[in-house]
């Protein structure tokens, strides 16, 4: 086993300029599913399955129980040091700074291994749900933080960026994941925005685009009506293809939270001897992930404060501790 101090090097070397979480590789060697296995679906419907194809992304209800949903946010509201029902708490400035500026003030809480993470990780209609996209059994769980995005404050005006976590341009196999903690039904309140149509006209899109574009975030001059604000109640889980562009929708309503877990999952790679031991010590030490865009907890409430996560079996698999 690696020491508290370890890092995963060569993770953490693809990690150290784009916002992906380095958890997990930034892509993976096995392609998303086309239904070629010939594998029923566990979780999604056929409509879904159409649905998901043509917009990257896919809303899978009740996830996980409303009362787990409402347990997790209570536990995200205790380790942020807000209270859901006093709005003067809920502008502190940050703990720590943000190298990825366009995140700051976006509500990143963070906290990755605490057990009411896990216990949504490791339910068996969210694992499912992966299995569904990936074609396979054989995956890892995304080491991951969680979100509570307040209304903005009077005078402030912010359109909430639209990005991606990795280059489309590399064509990344890889998805991504948030977890509803409460409902996000109000297209005013923050949540998950996208744009289906960008996602489908890439390769047509760039040819009007410079050559020296950000890679990361688009331009979407004249997009603006293409932006899906994709509602959810709680316990809800929201599965997008990496190659999705998306963001946070900035939160004008009077007094609702935007309360989220990031969640994914990707095929496992157990002879990454590097990333698997790395990942346990995570889980066993409550370390967090370094990163561009992961400045973790300066006071180190997890490790303090709370004892090593229980694992199902499932969860032990989904971690790496186990082999598949």
């Amino acid at each position: 086993m690696k020491t508290d101090t370890t890092k995963i090097e060569m993770a953490n070397k693809a990690h150290e300029e784009i916002p992906g979480n380095p958890s997990t590789a930034t892509s993976s060697k096995i392609k998303l599913n086309d239904r070629s296995n010939g594998e029923p679906l566990r979780v999604l419907s056929e409509e879904d399955w159409a649905f998901w194809r043509h917009n990257g992304y896919i809303v899978i209800k009740n996830a996980v129980p409303k009362q787990q949903a409402k347990a997790t946010a209570d536990f995200i509201w205790e380790f942020d040091e807000k209270n859901p029902s006093d709005p003067s708490t809920w502008y502190a400035p940050p703990r720590a700074e943000m190298k990825m500026k366009e995140l700051t003030g976006t509500g990143m809480v963070e906290v990755y291994n605490h057990q009411h993470l896990w216990n949504n990780r490791q339910m068996p209609r969210v694992y499912d749900a992966f299995v569904d996209v990936w074609g396979t059994e054989k995956l890892w769980v995304t080491i991951d933080r969680a979100n509570l995005n307040f209304p903005l404050p009077p005078g402030t005006d912010k359109k909430g960026f639209i990005h991606w976590d990795y280059d489309p341009e590399t064509r990344p196999q890889n998805v991504q994941g948030v977890l509803a903690l409460a409902d996000q039904t109000d297209e005013r309140m923050g949540g998950f925005q996208c744009i289906p149509w960008l996602y489908r006209n890439y390769d047509t899109w760039k040819l009007t685009q410079p050559e020296d574009r950000d890679r990361f975030q688009p331009d979407i001059s004249g997009l603006e009506d293409k932006i899906v604000k994709v509602k959810m109640e709680a316990g809800d889980l929201l599965i997008f293809n990496s190659t999705e562009p998306h963001g946070i929708r900035p939160n004008k309503s009077k007094d609702k939270v935007r309360v989220a877990q990031y969640i994914s999952m990707m095929p496992a790679e157990e002879d990454n001897a590097e990333l698997r031991n790395w990942r346990i010590n995570s889980w066993k030490h409550r370390i967090a992930p370094e990163g561009y865009a992961f400045p973790g907890d300066p006071r180190n409430w997890e490790q303090t404060k709370y004892e090593t996560a229980k694992l199902s079996l499932l969860g032990e698999k989904l971690l790496g501790l186990r082999n598949w």
